[in-house]
């Protein structure tokens, strides 16, 4: 979030205008859901007038968006987040011989997550039932595994992709040799 309050003042009409447009509303549609006349809401997109805390709690009310999130969007839009390869969460004791490393944001916890799975060879992974609708999507990049989801087994080698129901008991296991599997879970 810009610290300067000239930096706030210069992006503040912007990311109103932006907010608005992603919303499909309006000039109209934003003075009648936020209280704040036409006017002055195209005053304050064009720059021209400066938002007292009140109307600018209404206008990102009604816009639904949040006045710090208003602020860091272009921030996020012009940034690459990079997660070194040392640097990536490990769990090494869920399973036999199953290292998973975490490769998604903790904020997307529950969510959508994304895993990188290295088995070693008799390894597995078994998992109790997700939340209602999740599924799993694995892709093997080494070796071959057993994916069981249910009473579904499907043998798979690398560059095959499986997608099956996560909200049911499952397992991943790497039968005859070490295997790695790229994992992404979509909660429901």
């Amino acid at each position: 979030m810009p610290e300067n309050t000239d930096d706030i003042l210069t992006l503040l009409p912007s990311r109103l205008k932006e907010a608005r447009r992603a919303k499909g509303l309006s000039l109209e549609a934003v003075a009648n859901l936020s209280g704040v006349s036409r006017s002055m809401v195209s005053q304050i997109e064009r720059g021209e007038s400066s938002p007292t805390i009140a109307t600018l709690w209404n206008l990102t009310r009604a816009l639904q968006v949040d006045f710090a999130g208003l602020l860091d969007a272009a921030d996020k839009a012009d940034r690459i987040e990079v997660l070194r390869d040392g640097d990536v969460p490990t769990i090494d004791n869920m399973g036999q011989g199953c290292r998973i490393r975490i490769l998604s944001p903790p904020e997307d916890a529950g969510g959508h997550e994304v895993y990188d799975i290295l088995l070693d060879a008799g390894g597995a992974l078994d998992s109790q039932p997700h939340g209602r609708g999740t599924a799993e999507h694995l892709t093997v990049l080494e070796g071959d595994i057993t994916v069981t989801s249910g009473s579904a087994h499907m043998r798979l080698h690398t560059g095959d992709t499986a997608r099956y129901a996560a909200d049911i008991p499952h397992n991943i296991t790497a039968p005859d040799s070490a295997a790695r599997v790229f994992l992404i879970v979509k909660n429901g």
